[in-house]
């Protein structure tokens, strides 16, 4: 198999089981909330986030990143393109850890980073799951799945 059909099949594949669902449907719920929020509150989690941490055109990237947001924490959920979803959504993660967890860790320590660092970490690591088992299926006959044979 030719590496460019190795590399479309991991994209759209999907396991035969249900064991991605709940991550799924946490990431997926999680970053499409966040997303709609920006747009909801743009002083607190929008443009105004964006401009206290530094951005420049803070409009601009709040708008941008919560679009993604939404529309990858959607495809997430329905289950669609969901290790193609997880990247950019990953790298919203990277971002927000160099600009606002990073800082907090060299000026209040370990332990305030931990703190406040928790709920991007699992998210991040949620989103490697993702990455690396796709999106699994809904399961059409629940005695069909392999816990119930067991």
């Amino acid at each position: 198999m030719k590496a460019g059909n190795r590399l479309l099949t991991f994209f759209f594949s999907n396991e035969g089981d249900n064991r991605a669902l709940l991550v799924r449907l946490v990431v997926g719920l999680i970053f499409l909330t966040e997303g709609i929020q920006k747009y909801l509150f743009p002083e607190l989690l929008g443009t105004g986030r964006f401009l206290k941490i530094g951005f420049s055109d803070p409009a601009f990237w709040a708008y941008f990143t919560g679009t993604f947001e939404i529309i990858c924490g959607t495809l997430i959920v329905l289950g669609m393109l969901v290790r193609l979803a997880s990247i950019p959504l990953f790298s919203i993660m990277l971002v927000a850890f160099v600009t606002t967890k990073w800082p907090i860790l060299m000026d209040k320590g370990f332990w305030p980073f931990a703190h406040e660092y928790r709920t991007d970490f699992a998210m991040t690591l949620l989103l490697v799951y993702l990455f690396i088992y796709g999106a699994s299926k809904w399961p059409s006959n629940p005695t069909s799945n392999k816990l119930s044979n067991e």
